[in-house]
This record gives structure tokens, sequence and C-alpha cells, in this order.
């Protein structure tokens, strides 16, 4: 009985730290986006609302983001797979289990900095390519910050996660004891190739898939890398919000609320449909 109300003052602790506050947030950024709270509130009014739903900035904007974190999370989860499988004891002990460490204690605005320093006009990368003759000038080098297509938040991000899923997808290798399975499909003849793509690349993507989606998230609502290297003509998500948020002109106020509700809702769809997506899994099996 003591262990049972112990659980529940737990779950109830967690709900009230957690859940309450972002429940309230949005509460509040709904009712200002629909002009029944804040300063500016002269009754219900869905006019900020078909303002960003009628813009084609707005849209912009969402699919960019989206774009940005599903090309990282690819390339990413690419290189952080062929690491694990290829050596997948060499990241849970030895030198290199330390150092893979490294990377993930890089707070996000100096990994911001330092592609800017790598990849701007006038940073590193430039430099060198300057000084081996491949360009005459700076302005001939490509543009990889602050560009349309996000190369240098990609860039920041994928050096951001890729140490993050080795470590984790090298625990789920370990834990799943999928070198036992590898063998065994070995001794029933199945070549290198299908043992990478029809047993060990599905055992992790399938355990891993929660924390994939999760981290995909992350990237999707990130906001320093973005800030910082990323383009004023087409942002992403977070950057708009703040933006709109922060001008002097209060009429912007009430569309960076309905922004980020909008945002909230993606987010709740998507996570419902992981939860659907599990179900069905575990109804498979």
């Amino acid at each position: 009985m003591q262990q049972r109300w112990a659980a529940y003052g737990g779950r109830s602790l967690f709900v009230l730290l957690s859940a309450v506050p972002i429940v309230a947030g949005v509460s509040y950024a709904l009712l200002y986006s629909l002009g029944l709270t804040g300063v500016m509130a002269e009754g219900f009014t869905l006019a900020h609302w078909q303002e960003i739903l009628g813009d084609a900035a707005f849209w912009r904007t969402l699919g960019f983001s989206l774009y940005v974190a599903a090309v990282s999370i690819l390339i990413a989860l690419g290189l952080s797979l062929a690491l694990v499988l290829r050596s997948p004891q060499a990241f849970t002990k030895g030198e290199l289990s330390f150092f893979i460490y490294l990377p993930l204690s890089i707070p996000a605005i100096v990994m911001a900095f330092f592609i800017f320093q790598l990849l701007g006009k006038g940073g590193w990368l430039s430099r060198v390519s300057h000084q081996l003759g491949l360009i005459s000038a700076l302005e001939q080098f490509p543009d990889w910050v602050n560009d349309n297509y996000g190369i240098g938040i990609i860039v920041a991000h994928v050096i951001m996660a890729t140490p993050f899923f080795t470590i984790f997808f090298a625990n789920l290798y370990q834990n799943e004891r999928l070198g036992e399975y590898l063998h065994l499909a070995a001794t029933l003849g199945a070549n290198g190739r299908q043992r990478v793509f029809r047993v060990a690349v599905p055992v992790l993507l399938r355990r891993g898939l929660a924390t994939v989606f999760l981290y995909f998230m992350f990237v999707m609502g990130s906001y320093e890398i973005p800030l910082l290297v990323g383009s004023q003509s087409v942002q992403m998500v977070s950057v708009r919000t703040i933006q709109r948020l922060q001008r002097y002109n209060l009429g912007d106020i009430p569309e960076a609320y309905a922004i980020s509700v909008a945002y909230t809702v993606l987010v709740v769809v998507l996570l419902s449909g992981l939860l659907w997506y599990n179900r069905k899994q575990m109804g498979r099996t």
C-alpha cells in the first residue's frame, strides 16, 4: 500500500511540475491569440489565426523547420548506425567511449559560433580554400551559413546529434544482445548486407523510435543555432515566433502566440501518431 501511494505521489508530482505549466502556457497563448486576454484584448476574434494561416511565409517556416529536422536526423542516424555496426564495442569501453561524450557537453550557442567560424565566408574553411588556390577571393566561397537551405543549421545539429545517437545505439546493441542475433543470422546463411539491413538496423530503429522522434522535435523547435547561422528570409518556427513577440508592434504578439499554438498542435498530432504506431507494433507482437 505504501509503495502504491508513493507511486501515485510521484506521478502526481511529475504532472504538477511538467504537464500543468505546459497546459497553462498553451492555454494562455490560445486565449491571447483569440483576443480574450492581453493588452490588446477586445473580445473573441479569429483575425489573428486567419492572418497566420493565410500567410505563405508561415507555411514556409513550418516546412523549413520540418526539412531541417528531417535532414539533420537522417544524416545523424546514418552516421551513428554506421559507426555502431562497424565497431559496437568501441563506444562502450576504452578511450573512444570517453571522447564521444565531448560534443554532448558543448552548448548549442557555442556550437553555432563554431559553425559560423568554420563555414562562414570569413571562416576557417574559406581561408584554407583561399590559401590552397581553390578560390581567388573569400566572396567566392559558398554560402553555407545564413543560407536559404539551412546548411549551417544542419551541420551543427548533425555534429551534436551523431554522438548522442552513437552512444544510444551502442547501448541498445548491448542490451538487445544484437551480436548474438547477427551471429545466428550468419549461421542461417545471411550475408553481411542482409545482417545489417534486415536484422541490425530494424531492431535498433524500432527500439529507439521514441528517442529519435523526440530528438526530431528538439531540432525542429531549436532556437540558438537557427538564430545565429540561419537565414532571416526563411526562418525556423522558433525564431519567427520569438521575433514577433519582441517587436514593437503589439499587433504581432497575438500572431506569435497563434504560431506557438499551431506548432503545439502539430507536435501533439505527431506524438499521437507515434503512440498509435507503438500500440500497433505491440499488438502485432
